[in-house]
């Protein structure tokens, strides 16, 4: 905390920094370089963990008590029947803070003690990291970390380039460039010239924004622009580099990494939220009781405990009047029943929920089903409190570019002069299908060739050795308009580095075709066209961003100087010479066909510039990159200046590969009855062909509604005529099936499913009628306030939703969109950055370790390798949790109701007194070590049918959807079990033991005796419930429940006994030896659990759940001899569509390497990197959808899965 009497810093609105003049920078006050995670110290920890702690209405709750308790006056019990249970709770939490501190502590002490080389005084020191200053100048060997956000001012690579690793940053292995301005580069590794020099850096304040940076250094008097290729940031490793040196910008919790560093959105779930809302009922429930006990307590004391003072005295306190002294007795009362009636809402309650929810996310990360092997990636549970809220998601929103799709493209078609170019023909120029026999173009004549690329249609690269002029160009293009890096190995091989996989595919198909890609130097681009190499000198390169959606790169050979550009079509069209009209239409063809096959297209075109109007562009491109004004917008409006009137050379089509398991996934989540959403940045052709490809849309249904109007009006229109088709489909399809539950699964789309007869799914039950596709710029106008109800609507009335061409942020929109209006549990997956917001507005967000780095990942709740993973942790592990969740709150419950009641029924015997029924250690032990083990147990073992049957039997995912296992109607049917059991576990004893005598003739009728019999009939019959309830049995659930039961004899028996000297003494062994008891116990126990037992036994064979009925067969699969295994057939959660596999494009969503390689340096052959390969993309290969072979079915039949019983 900060000191109360310390002048709070203003804000930064900008840095200014001297090198090396530590006394100028000092008068900012800007942060050191000590960084601190932790929450305490070891003397903050006591106070501020307490006062954390007590901040929980819970925990408050049962300070108050304790308080209350402390008062002898209203207080008949020991105060140790609070203060154990509020302790233990306390205690066990102050540890799992202390540890998780003392981790981050340990880790903190780590980072600040690393070592770095400072200049100080002319010399290289040594220097701990929480030592360095901003302003110090430090210099970094291969392999370091580096330790603050730095200016880079020279290194060891040709030209003072370096290379270095960002995993700790955005997780991506993948290594970058980063280079600094000539000026400097010229200090080298010279401390001298180091120490002697004096600049002065303008600069953006800390902020968090990893891949931006605006500064201004001068020096010599000259001024020199500073972007984010110039700075290493902290966190990261210098790889691939002797040494280089930098300049400390930003320190400590400046640091873009530490700004990044903040807290994780606080979640809750569903039932989190139902439980604040119970134990708000249950306080007035036990307020309702006291009121009921102080009214009692008050007409009993002025009628009768006011004639009876000479046997039971008032306090002295107490007034003499009767009816004064009444009603003082009464609201003391009060008091001591809100004490002794407490424990129907436990404090071992919320101890007892974060325990299982540990464990339940064990076994998530534990789960070797969910773990990828190829990529050593395990499944992991980010967090420990959302694990029940897996079992209730009704709505997947979901990004596609890898997380439906591998993100690994191949380069398969190709339009050129209005050619199309990739389909096989025969001699007579007909089209071949594609298959193992079919001869692939034969590259052998190229040695950079790669083996693994395949092509099947020769004609391309006849025109190619034919001199095609249009087809030299479309390569020429694709070798030079890009940001590639190139790395040649000792071995001689040629590896690409490319910042997004399609990249690195075009240039490799150039590459294949004979146009090489062989190296670059920030002033030049060299490439091999069939033998002969051709220098080209980079005068520009226009970079890629969301916006611009293309890049271009500006290159002048023989006194020519060319424009390439290649970007998505819809912008390339819009900046073409009027003259491309007629080819454009023939292109245009061509990119339909290719998006109806699923590929991601990609258009290309050039332009000659004249010297003069290049010269006067440049000046204005010059200008633009030096502002620290909105420079980003400045660079798009010269290169707007520049990218038009060009001409098209043609389009590329790339196949981005389904991941495995996807369109079975898909289906089987739809069959749970859950809605899946895609939202994509792809056009709106290649958006429907992923959604034919991955099953969510399927040949049963209508034509996709597509909404694509660009005026509010228009949207509107086209939403409500859908809309209407929809509820006009509806009422004539209403009352065709006669059934029990409806899973509502979006419209005509509803999954159907009979309780009373296990009925399974028909093949119009599995699908619905209906979808619909919304663009980005119609979805606009669909989010606003006035439409975005007709949207839902309509989108909740269809069965498949995709949205395409959409921002990050409208991703985001929409899942808020939904989680405000349907108030249902959403989940949003997605592997990239731009799916960070979707993924944080959900109510679960799930990352996927993909193609784009881990920033998905790092923002998650819980992250994996594989969408197909997806079904395994909602249909099983979500389920099982929710099912066990719901099981341990209602028995949890019901004990308590069941341990609470008895006290009240016993105030009708006392006078209202507030006297215990039981020994004070008993209530605070009861719920501790008593009859918690085996509740704890159930709620991390337990489930229903094992993980095979939860998967084959999506629509076991039913109840979660519905809220069916726990909700206000289960909690009260659980209060009404224990009320019952109350009465019976408290009348049936006090009638047996009414005018019972023991074995020595002595009376068993004593206050303490009849306690100590509820309080043993009251363990065995709650821990039997608890067998009754469990499913799912193994050794540890019998050891923790019977032994649950023999501990607590034999606890009481030894804590009775004449050598502890209780005041209990002798009341167990009294009790315990008599017949009478164990009679009691019996008959008190057959009246608790044959009930229970004979109403599931009639439910599960008159009224059986589908639950019920898959446990059976699992049973019977057990039990049933192999020699009569009968074959027992399901509907297929997956339909064979006639549709070919289709995919989708969507260019690269970083920028790449363009602003590096125009800067002025040499960038030749890396440093052997001897940790780490980087990423190589030569291994372009084509997919060829034939060669999948289907699982062997019998002839016009959809069954998939045989099931043996």
């Amino acid at each position: 905390m900060k000191a109360c009497w310390k002048k709070e810093k203003p804000p930064e609105i900008e840095r200014r920094i001297k090198s090396n003049d530590p006394e100028h920078n000092a008068q900012y006050e800007y942060a050191n370089n000590f960084i601190s995670t932790s929450k305490y110290n070891i003397f903050t920890f006591l106070p501020k963990n307490l006062f954390e702690q007590f901040q929980r209405l819970a925990n408050a709750y049962f300070l108050g008590l304790l308080i209350l308790q402390l008062l002898p006056v209203i207080s008949s019990l020991t105060p140790l029947t609070t203060v154990i249970p509020l302790v233990a709770v306390l205690l066990v939490t102050a540890i799992k803070d202390a540890v998780d501190d003392f981790q981050r502590h340990k880790n903190d002490d780590i980072v600040n003690n690393r070592l770095s080389y400072v200049l100080r005084d002319g010399k290289l020191i040594e220097e701990r990291w929480h030592k360095v200053m901003v302003g110090d100048i430090i210099k970094l060997n291969n392999n370091d970390f580096v330790a603050a956000d730095l200016l880079l001012l020279s290194a060891s690579e040709p030209n003072s380039l370096c290379y270095i690793e960002t995993a700790e940053l955005d997780g991506e292995t993948n290594l970058k460039v980063k280079q600094a301005i000539d000026e400097t580069a010229q200090l080298e590794d010279n401390h001298d010239l180091m120490s002697e020099f004096s600049a002065e850096l303008l600069c953006e304040p800390p902020n968090n924004r990893l891949s931006k940076f605006d500064g201004k250094l001068t020096y010599n008097r000259k001024e020199y622009s500073l972007d984010n290729e110039k700075v290493l940031l902290r966190g990261c490793i210098l790889r691939n580099t002797a040494w280089c040196y930098g300049l400390v910008i930003f320190a400590g919790r400046d640091t873009k990494l530490m700004m990044n560093s903040g807290k994780t959105k606080f979640k809750r779930t569903h039932i989190d939220r139902l439980m604040n809302l119970l134990i708000i009922g249950i306080f007035l429930f036990l307020v309702t009781m006291c009121l009921i006990c102080t009214v009692a307590c008050g007409v009993w004391e002025s009628f009768i405990g006011y004639d009876f003072q000479a046997y039971l005295p008032w306090e002295s306190f107490v007034p003499t009047s009767k009816e004064t002294g009444s009603a003082t007795i009464a609201v003391l009362v009060f008091l001591s029943y809100i004490i002794i009636l407490n424990t129907v809402v436990p404090i071992s309650l919320y101890v007892s929920v974060e325990i299982i929810r540990l464990v339940n996310s064990l076994w998530i990360n534990w789960d070797v089903k969910l773990y990828y092997d190829k990529k050593d990636t395990p499944a992991k549970a980010r967090t420990t409190t959302l694990n029940e809220e897996l079992g209730q998601i009704e709505y997947i929103f979901s990004d596609k570019t890898g997380t439906l799709t591998q993100n690994i493209m191949t380069f398969n078609k190709c339009s050129i002069n209005g050619k199309s170019y990739g389909d096989p023909i025969d001699e007579l120029g007909n089209m071949l299908e594609i298959s193992e026999r079919t001869p692939k173009v034969d590259f052998s004549d190229n040695s950079y060739a790669e083996p693994t690329f395949d092509f099947y249609d020769k004609r391309l690269l006849e025109d190619i050795h034919s001199g095609v002029k249009e087809t030299e160009a479309f390569f020429r293009n694709l070798a030079l308009c890009h940001t590639v890096m190139p790395e040649t190995k000792k071995d001689g091989r040629l590896e690409y580095q490319a910042q997004s996989p399609d990249e690195g595919a075009l240039v490799s198909a150039a590459r294949n075709f004979g146009f090489v890609f062989k190296s670059r130097t920030p002033s030049t681009i060299t490439i091999e066209v069939n033998g002969e190499t051709e220098i080209y000198e980079l005068l520009c390169i226009l970079d890629f961003n969301n916006v611009r959606k293309r890049m271009s790169v500006i290159v002048r050979k023989d006194g020519k100087i060319t424009l390439y550009c290649k970007g998505a079509d819809s912008i390339i069209f819009e900046r073409l010479d009027p003259s491309c009209s007629q080819l454009k239409e023939l292109t245009l063809s061509h990119l339909n066909e290719f998006a109806q096959t699923g590929l991601r297209t990609l258009c290309l075109a050039q332009k000659e510039l004249q010297p003069d109007v290049y010269n006067k562009w440049k000046e204005k491109h010059q200008a633009a990159s030096v502002t620290l004004d909105n420079r980003d917008d400045a660079l798009d409006g010269v290169y707007e200046e520049i990218e038009k009137n060009m001409i098209l050379v043609g389009a590329t089509a790339i196949e981005d590969k389904l991941q495995d398991g996807v369109p079975e996934a898909i289906a089987n989540l739809a069959l749970a009855g859950i809605k899946i959403w895609v939202l994509t940045g792809d056009k709106q052709e290649t958006a429907i062909n992923i959604g034919y490809s991955c099953r969510l849309l399927t040949e049963e249904m209508e034509e996709p509604f597509i909404i694509s109007a660009e005026s509010c009006e228009e949207v509107q229109k086209e939403l409500q005529t859908a809309l209407d088709e929809v509820k006009k489909a509806k009422t004539a399809g209403a009352g065709r099936n006669d059934v029990g539950v409806i899973i509502a699964n979006g419209g005509g789309g509803q999954a159907v499913y009979n309780g009373t007869n296990g009925h399974l799914p028909t093949q119009q039950e599995e699908y619905g009628d209906f979808a619909l596709v919304i663009n980005g710029h119609s979805l606009v106008y669909a989010l606003k306030p006035e439409l975005e109800g007709l949207f839902l609507e309509l989108g909740c009335s269809c069965k498949a939703i995709i949205c395409c061409r959409v921002t990050p942020l409208q991703k985001a929109l929409v899942v808020d969109l939904v989680k405000r209006s349907k108030k249902s549990i959403t989940l949003a997956i997605g592997d990239g950055a731009n799916d960070v917001s979707m993924i944080k507005m959900a109510h679960i967000g799930v990352g996927i370790s993909g193609q784009e780095g881990m920033q998905a990942v790092l923002a998650s709740d819980y992250s994996m390798a594989q969408f197909r993973y997806l079904e395994r942790l909602l249909l099983v592990h979500g389920r099982w949790s929710y099912l066990r969740m719901c099981k341990f709150l209602r028995y949890f419950f019901y004990k308590n109701f069941a341990f609470t009641l008895c006290h009240f029924w016993f105030a009708f015997f006392c006078g209202f007194s507030a006297q215990t029924l039981y020994d004070p250690y008993f209530i605070s032990l009861y719920n501790v070590f008593y009859t918690s083990l085996p509740v704890l147990v159930l709620g991390m073992l337990d489930q229903d049918v094992n993980d095979d049957y939860s998967i084959r039997y999506p629509k076991l995912y039913t109840p979660g959807l519905q809220d069916a296992l726990f909700n206000k109607r289960k909690f009260l049917w659980s209060v009404c079990e224990g009320v019952i059991s109350s009465l019976i576990m408290f009348f049936i004893p006090y009638g047996a033991f009414l005018y019972t005598h023991g074995v020595s003739g002595y009376d068993l009728a004593d206050m303490q005796s009849f306690g100590t019999v509820v309080a043993a009939i009251l363990v065995v019959a709650t821990n039997l419930r608890c067998a009754l309830d469990t499913s799912y049995w193994t050794g540890f659930n019998h050891f923790v429940m019977w032994g649950s039961i023999i501990y607590y004899f034999c606890f009481i028996l030894a804590f009775y006994s004449e050598g502890i000297g209780y005041s209990y003494v002798g009341v167990a062994l009294s009790v315990f030896s008599s017949a009478n008891f164990w009679l009691c116990l019996l008959l008190t126990c057959t009246l608790l659990i044959v009930p229970v037992v004979a109403y599931r036994f009639y439910t599960s064979n008159i009224n059986p759940t589908l639950s019920d009925k898959v446990r059976l067969r699992q049973r019977i699969k057990k039990t049933k001899s192999r020699s009569r295994d009968l074959n027992f057939r399901r509907q297929s959660t997956m339909r064979r569509s006639t549709r070919s596999m289709r995919s989708g494009y969507a260019f690269a969503h970083q920028e790449g390497f363009g602003e590096l390689i125009t800067s002025g340096i040499n960038m030749r052959e890396r440093a052997e990197d001897k940790h780490k390969e980087p990423v190589t993309l030569t291994k372009i290969t084509r997919h060829d959808s034939t060669r999948q072979k289907p699982p062997p079915v019998e002839p016009n039949s959809n069954i998939v899965f045989v099931e043996h019983l």
